[in-house]
This record gives C-alpha cells, sequence and structure tokens, in this order.
C-alpha cells in the first residue's frame, strides 16, 4: 500500500493502521484529497484476506475537523445551483461512509483529539472507539448552519440512541471523553501516550482470530442493525455452513480438545 499525502498506511501483520496527517488542517475531510484516499484505502483492505484488523487515527492535535468550514466560504461568493452542491456531496464525501461503514473488516477508532462534525460521524463509521483523555466530540452541523451532510443522522443514533444524538444535533454542544464514555460513544479512555499503543493490543486481539470468520460476524452485526430476525438468522445460517467447513474452524476444534493454542491460516 502506499502513503499519499493525506493518508499514511502502515501494516503490522494482520493490522494495517490508517492516520490522517494533515494537522494544519486538523486532518479535514474536505477541500483536499481525504475522500480518495480512505476510499482508496477501505478498497484495497477490502481486496486483501490477509488484513484482519484496522485502527483509523489522526496526527496530533486532532483527529478530524470534519469538513473545511474555511473552504465553504465558496458557496457565499460562487454561484453555485443547489443541485451542484448536492452532486457534490454525494460524489464527495458521502463516498467515505459507504467505503468505510461497509468494509467487512473490523476498524478501531483511535480517537486522538477533537472529532468534529464530520470527524464525529468518521468514528461513527468504525466499529469500536477508544478515546484519548483529550478528545472531544460533537455533532456541530448547526453550529455552522448546515445539516449533517455525510450520514452522521444515520449513524449518530445507532451509537447513542436516539434521544442523545438528538441533543448534540440541536445543539451542537462538545463532550469531553468522560462524558463520551459515559453516553457510550466511546468504549474506553485512556491516557493519551497510551491512545494508539491501546488500540493496537485491541486490533491484534481481534487479529489472532480467523480472518474469514471476522469477516462475516462483522457483517452479520451490520444487517442486523436494518434485517429482520428471520432474515437475519437464514444469512447466519448460510454463513455458518460456510464456517464450519473451513480448515480454520477445524483447526480450533482440534485446539479446544487437544488444550494447545490454535494455529490459523495465514492469508
Amino acid at each position: 500500500m502506499t502513503n499519499p499525502s493525506f493518508l499514511h498506511t502502515d501494516r503490522q501483520g494482520a493490522v494495517v493502521t490508517l492516520t490522517m496527517r494533515q494537522p494544519e488542517t486538523r486532518n479535514a475531510l474536505t477541500g483536499n484529497s481525504a475522500v480518495d484516499e480512505i476510499v482508496a484505502a477501505c478498497a484495497a483492505i477490502a481486496r486483501d484476506p490477509g488484513v484482519r484488523a484496522v485502527v483509523l487515527t489522526g496526527n496530533d492535535p486532532a483527529f478530524s475537523s470534519g469538513g473545511n468550514v474555511k473552504d465553504m466560504r465558496r458557496y457565499e461568493t460562487e454561484d453555485t445551483d443547489p443541485e451542484k452542491i448536492r452532486e457534490e456531496y454525494r460524489h464527495g464525501i458521502q463516498r467515505i461512509p459507504k467505503a468505510l461503514y461497509h468494509l467487512d473488516v473490523p476498524v478501531i477508532a483511535a480517537v486522538n483529539g477533537p472529532a468534529i462534525g464530520a470527524g464525529l460521524d468518521l468514528s461513527c463509521m468504525c466499529d469500536i472507539r477508544i478515546a484519548s483523555e483529550r478528545a472531544t466530540f460533537a455533532e456541530s452541523f448547526v453550529k455552522v448552519g448546515i445539516v449533517p451532510g455525510d450520514g452522521g443522522a444515520w449513524l449518530l443514533p445507532r451509537v447513542v440512541g436516539m434521544s442523545k444524538a438528538s441533543e448534540m444535533a440541536f445543539t451542537g454542544d462538545t463532550l469531553d471523553a468522560a462524558q463520551a464514555l459515559a453516553c457510550g460513544l466511546v468504549s474506553r479512555v485512556v491516557p493519551h501516550d497510551d491512545l494508539l499503543p491501546e488500540a493496537l493490543r485491541l486490533a491484534e486481539r481481534i487479529a489472532a482470530n480467523p480472518g474469514g470468520v471476522l469477516r462475516m460476524t462483522k457483517r452479520l452485526l451490520r444487517e442486523g442493525e436494518r434485517s429482520s430476525l428471520e432474515t437475519l438468522l437464514e444469512m447466519s445460517a448460510a454463513y455458518q455452513a460456510i464456517a464450519h467447513r473451513s480448515p480454520d474452524h477445524h483447526e480450533a476444534v482440534r485446539a479446544f480438545i487437544e488444550k494447545r493454542r490454535p494455529v490459523f491460516r495465514v492469508s
């Protein structure tokens, strides 16, 4: 994998770390190549069966400031048709949730600092969120007179519930790390210097499991958010039939019986 201008990619074994690295814009997601690079990284990971876990983080001081507010001045100075703006969103930042949220590989957001607007929504596209003590979170679109244009109105209620999501979206207020933990936005808060090591340790524990089963498990969790129980049960039965016939399952059963650690395939 290459390391282009916005997103730095590092791989250690079955774990890929994606680091947003434009601290001068607080890792803004618009007005640069962020969309293309995140989408391309997700596509590369999806094609590689050897990747079993991903960590997404940012270069300090921010995780991501979301949309580049300075770039939005052009909507005041340019005579831009609303239909063109709509298409700009559809073919721009809205490509990120389609790529990241639907990625079958488990993704951990290591939130190192402010996650604001689309930056907060970016963390909600991940499966697990771990926060530095310096992290803050805000669904702040209303503060700059716009709506969540990147899927936040769909993502945030699924993480914190409709009541808390509504409070955050209607006020634009900022939560600190402790408040984010209390409402379930993040699963843990750690000292800042421990954030990435903690996220990588979790990623390695995830990656120690069979890759194919991890991807199917994530897909079932995602489908469970919108499917009926009957539909999910049918999908689970089909996936289980595949899993039962996999060499990794056979190895896991043998290892359990023989009281040893399993040795799974390296894809």
